[in-house]
């Protein structure tokens, strides 16, 4: 197999290239510099000329609170550079991976999400990567969506990275505490998609480390590994106003993944303790 990923060089994108190399799966990692996906002739040569079997697409416009100022951008890159990419693996034969998010959900929920429930964005991120979505199934007959959520990893700006940040400098923190998913590990993602792209069972997943909490719990979790004593203020999302409207509840349901023969993955706490070792925190 040959297998092809977008935005080698992001948070996701350049711990999958590591594992699929590390199994032995032949890999070309890809970045801006070497094609733009919202360049469709550009994109076209480069997926014509790489014939990859599988594309990994981990690339994307993820600044959720300034896509709503730059509403063009983050759809030029998310829903054109998803259809010109998608477009070019149909006419390659290539499969593809479309990486989404749980922000496709309004939130609203009193069970965690199953894969068949119901898209609805409320926001311009989410609305776009949603629009991904459709166009990949669209597009591409042996594809692939799987939803994350509230990704870190040691290339990328991510919450555990802000959190080390401002609790060296404050003994307390205001963290809103009524926004609830689950905290997922790049190392432990990319383990998961390169296990999926290998069973040959096309459709969509939910994939994130096992276990929900909030982000005052996330937060708090993250300073009692690393032993320091910053207090959390809980608060509400109406007390932290935002741009972009977020999900209040947007647990993603794995039972798509026990149906295809794959493990979960591990609980969101062993991942953070993973993670804090990788970047030499603790």
């Amino acid at each position: 197999m040959r297998v092809l990923v977008t935005g080698a060089a992001g948070q996701l994108g350049s711990d999958l290239v590591k594992r699929l190399r590390e199994t032995q799966i032949e890999t070309i990692g890809a970045d801006l510099e070497d094609f733009d996906i919202t360049d469709d002739k550009a994109t076209y040569n480069f997926v014509g000329h790489c014939r990859p079997d599988m594309v990994v697409h981990c690339a994307a416009y993820t600044k959720v609170d300034q896509a709503e100022e730059e509403p063009d951008l983050c759809g030029r890159i998310n829903v054109e550079g998803t259809k010109n990419l998608a477009a070019a693996c149909r006419e390659s034969g290539s499969g593809l991976c479309y990486i989404s998010t749980d922000y496709v959900f309004d939130g609203k929920t009193e069970f965690p999400y199953e894969t068949d429930d119901a898209p609805n964005p409320v926001s311009v991120y989410g609305r776009s990567k949603y629009q991904g979505e459709q166009l990949t199934v669209a597009l591409v007959p042996n594809h692939y969506i799987l939803r994350t959520s509230w990704v870190f990893g040691k290339n990328g700006h991510n919450f555990v990275k802000t959190m080390l940040r401002l609790g060296e400098n404050n003994k307390s923190l205001r963290i809103v505490s009524d926004q609830i998913s689950s905290p997922t590990y790049t190392v432990d993602l990319a383990c998961l998609i390169t296990d999926l792209i290998r069973t040959g069972k096309h459709g969509t997943y939910h994939g994130t480390n096992s276990g929900f909490c909030s982000w005052a719990d996330f937060a708090e979790e993250i300073f009692r590994q690393m032993n320091w004593d910053v207090a959390i203020e809980r608060i509400r999302s109406s007390d932290y106003p935002t741009k972009a409207i977020r999900p209040k509840d947007s647990r993603l349901s794995k039972h798509s993944l026990v149906q295809a023969g794959l493990l979960p993955l591990p609980d969101w706490q062993d991942g953070l303790v993973r993670f804090l070792k990788e970047i030499k925190a603790i």
